[in-house]
């Protein structure tokens, strides 16, 4: 029979397990709401700047208030013979507009203006916390309301790589004025990628690292949502293409293991109006653009250019 002394054994050891798995929930939770991102150096801006001038279009550095007073940050590309409609280019996680810049020439070739902003709390932009498109998408509404404020009426279209991916298809719903989107490579769910970034460190052993790592990424979003007031669950991009018509190019590597193919399916059985789908022989994650150049180009303005107002 089981002794009192075995008994406060396992009690104890009980205990120190809940303590330890709540410590890092916490952890984890923190890291995810306060990020090290890769800061925007002089270099990233001369690169940029050499490029507009190489291109004889005009940069400009634009920053805006969010909703919650918080400084957004980013570059306009102006082009001298412009179409009259403009692409906003999102980069990935804890990334800066530098990497979304190098959209830029592709779409200035095709008299595009660009706008590439930092997400909130990457590169020079502000705020206290990401959320990985729960205030992000908010922050992007007021991106295209600046468009406007320069006499762009026509079409805004996005374009955004993982987390920048992510966030635009999350604002759709909430911004009609977009008349086309290309995401190449979301996440389907924030959840969904948590699970999938920890389990990785199982190796092959993605389903039961999954399956471990559940309580403990559902306690750091109830320590998200206590602390801090955000419930990470509705960082959806496959709920929230279910409440869009703007018609979306989904793109994907074949090769990415940093978020798996999965995800993209379940956006696309979601979806409620046009979308379709290009999976990219031996890329990886966003790798799209550098294995295949020219379709990618192909695809993308062709897919802006479908769904043109004029």
């Amino acid at each position: 029979p089981m002794t009192m002394r075995k008994l406060s054994w396992i009690l104890l050891a009980f205990i120190i397990f809940i303590a330890l798995q709540t410590l890092a929930a916490i952890v984890l939770s923190e890291g995810a709401l306060h990020l090290t991102h890769k800061p925007l150096t002089a270099n990233m801006r001369a690169r940029a700047e050499n490029e507009a001038r190489d291109l004889g279009v005009k940069m400009d550095d634009v920053q805006i208030a969010s909703f919650d007073g918080a400084k957004l940050s980013a570059w306009f590309f102006r082009p001298e013979q412009g179409n009259g409609d403009a692409v906003i280019v999102l980069h990935g996680h804890v990334d800066n507009r530098a990497a979304a810049a190098g959209f830029a020439p592709m779409l200035l070739r095709h008299h595009y203006a660009v706008l590439a902003p930092d997400a909130r709390v990457h590169g020079e932009s502000g705020g206290d916390i990401a959320t990985y498109g729960i205030y992000e998408s908010r922050d992007l509404r007021r991106w295209v309301d600046w468009l406007t404020t320069q006499n762009y009426h026509g079409c805004v279209y996005g374009l955004g790589e993982s987390m920048g991916a992510a966030i635009l298809l999350q604002t759709l719903p909430i911004e009609p004025r977009f008349c086309a989107a290309v995401a190449d490579s979301p996440f389907a769910s924030f959840r969904e990628v948590a699970a999938d970034r920890l389990a990785q460190r199982f190796g092959d052993g993605l389903q039961v690292g999954r399956a471990l790592v559940a309580p403990l990424i559902s306690e750091a979003f109830l320590y998200a949502r206590l602390r801090y007031g955000v419930d990470f669950n509705q960082a959806s991009p496959a709920n929230a293409v279910a409440s869009t018509r703007v018609p979306v190019l989904l793109i994907h590597g074949a090769e990415d293991f940093n978020i798996p193919l999965r995800h993209c399916e379940a956006i696309l059985k979601n979806h409620a109006g046009v979308m379709e789908f290009w999976e990219v022989p031996g890329a990886g994650h966003t790798a799209a653009f550098g294995t295949e150049p020219e379709e990618f180009e192909r695809r993308v303005t062709g897919w802006f250019t479908r769904y043109s107002r004029k």
